[in-house]
């Protein structure tokens, strides 16, 4: 099993690429996700730790976890 090198969010995309849902407000409790739309790629990261490590898929990967989620067959 091969690992893909480590990267940090800054390593992925610059700050102002980065960007987090209307949805994730400010209110203290965490559990945000910034995301980047890379040229074939999709970057997300903690919106906590905007320099830190950052996990880069294709957009189709991507395309389909956000099908999952909204189809409700994710669970909790």
């Amino acid at each position: 099993m091969s690992t893909s090198p480590r990267l940090t969010a800054l390593e992925v995309a610059s700050g102002d690429v980065w960007f987090k849902s209307s949805h994730s407000g400010d209110n203290g409790a965490g559990g945000c996700v910034s995301v980047a739309a890379l040229p074939d790629h999709v970057g997300f990261r903690d919106s906590k730790q905007p320099n830190g490590p950052a996990v880069v898929v294709p957009t189709t990967s991507w395309s389909a976890f956000i099908r999952e989620v909204r189809a409700g067959r994710m669970g909790r």
